[in-house]
């Protein structure tokens, strides 16, 4: 029991970090333009050498995972991290920025992906309880960074008090991972696992699909929600914040609240119980117009487990040895949908307006839930 113990508060520690950290670009970009005088296209570069961090650490690194034993494998990304973080506490430059948000957010989300991998192994009893708990976590640190640093000066020593303050909570998380015992669940036979065996699997691409309209689903809601709002509801701005919070105040909330229920009803079932609820919410939400806002919002809670619990599902149709290398593969090339998305939707806006394109977003979450439906009808039992 200590042992486990050990080991989930090293876990929590680190997710708290890594959702704090994540938050802090939205946080500080008006006082990057303003600090480094940046031009929007700079401003932009700056997210998509996010996404692009991401891509990079969560395709390479699964291998990296499978490959290596997967504590000494996340003790090194969280090194990787700290020293990403260490580049924004100790330089005032542009160019140090983006190399740094490269590093911190491509190992953030490859800690995150991680320590989701790791909590079946090490909590075998209640890995859904545990792994919704985590990310409750990782969401009260995003939302504790996103209060305080509204309220700190818009100087770049605050941004770089607050990085000091997370990479030595980094270092805290990083002893107690020290000192935590993680079974390695290892087979004799183990060979180093090919890309090719992943991609060219047809379950691989169904799974990246179902990841990808999700993806859009949710980001595309945090990313256009209060535009929406304010242009085509007649919503006040704070009127709209209100909805976007109450949105993802559900989703935090929901995967603690929710989280025994998931236990219970298992993978798949909550995804579908779940995916379903949320779906109805959210399409119909979006469909009603302003009448519809409060359910949107309120859908949040629906789709609250859908996220860490799809990840969970990928270790269900893969062998160990591979479990990381195609987690990796599924959420790096789903997140292509996402920038895909982000690319075009702007676009969209000029030409259709934006009442009418935001009906890709209740498009988005049909088509996930359609394909996950698909998908654990036809794939019972294939284990790959």
């Amino acid at each position: 029991m200590r042992k486990k113990a050990v080991v989930f508060i090293s876990f929590m520690i680190i997710m708290i970090v890594m959702g704090a950290s994540d938050s802090l670009r939205g946080i500080f970009a008006v006082m990057f333009r303003e600090h480094f005088e940046l031009s929007a296209f700079q401003i932009s570069l700056i997210i998509t050498v996010s996404y692009l961090g991401n891509l990079i650490f969560l395709f390479f690194g699964g291998a990296f995972l499978d490959r290596y034993h997967k504590k000494k494998a996340l003790l090194a990304v969280i090194s990787i991290w700290i020293c990403g973080a260490a580049l924004f506490i100790l330089t005032d430059s542009y160019v140090l920025l983006l190399i740094g948000m490269f590093f911190c957010m491509g190992a953030s989300t490859l800690i995150n992906t991680t320590i989701n991998i790791l909590v079946p192994a090490v909590f075998a009893a209640s890995p859904g309880i545990i792994v919704n708990i985590l990310f409750f976590l990782q969401g009260v640190g995003t939302s504790t960074s996103q209060n305080l640093g509204g309220k700190l000066p818009e100087r770049y020593a605050s941004w770089q008090g607050m990085n000091l303050f997370l990479a030595v909570l980094a270092v805290v998380g990083l002893i107690f991972l020290l000192l935590a015992d993680i079974p390695e669940v290892r087979q004799e036979d183990r060979k180093k696992v090919s890309y090719q065996d992943i991609l060219v699997a047809p379950i691989f691409w169904s799974l990246t699909l179902i990841f990808g309209f999700y993806f859009i689903a949710e980001h595309g809601i945090l990313n256009w929600l209060l535009l929406y709002g304010m242009n085509e509801l007649a919503l006040s701005s704070g009127q709209a914040s209100k909805y976007l919070s109450l949105f993802f105040g559900g989703i935090t909330l929901g995967r603690l609240v929710f989280a025994p229920v998931v236990q219970k009803l298992g993978v798949k079932k909550s995804i579908t119980v779940f995916g379903g609820v949320g779906t109805v919410g959210y399409i119909t939400g979006i469909l009603a117009g302003k009448p519809g806002i409060i359910l949107l919002s309120l859908s949040g809670l629906g789709i609250s487990i859908l996220y860490p619990t799809l990840v969970l599902m990928i270790r269900l149709f893969y062998e160990e040895d591979r479990i990381a290398t195609a987690t990796g593969a599924v959420i790096s090339l789903a997140t292509l949908f996402d920038i895909a998305f982000n690319m075009a939707f702007g676009k969209l806006v000029d030409i259709y307006g934006l009442q009418l394109s935001i009906m890709i977003l209740p498009i988005s979450m049909a088509a996930f839930y359609i394909s996950y439906m698909i998908f654990v009808g036809c794939k019972k039992k294939e284990v790959i």
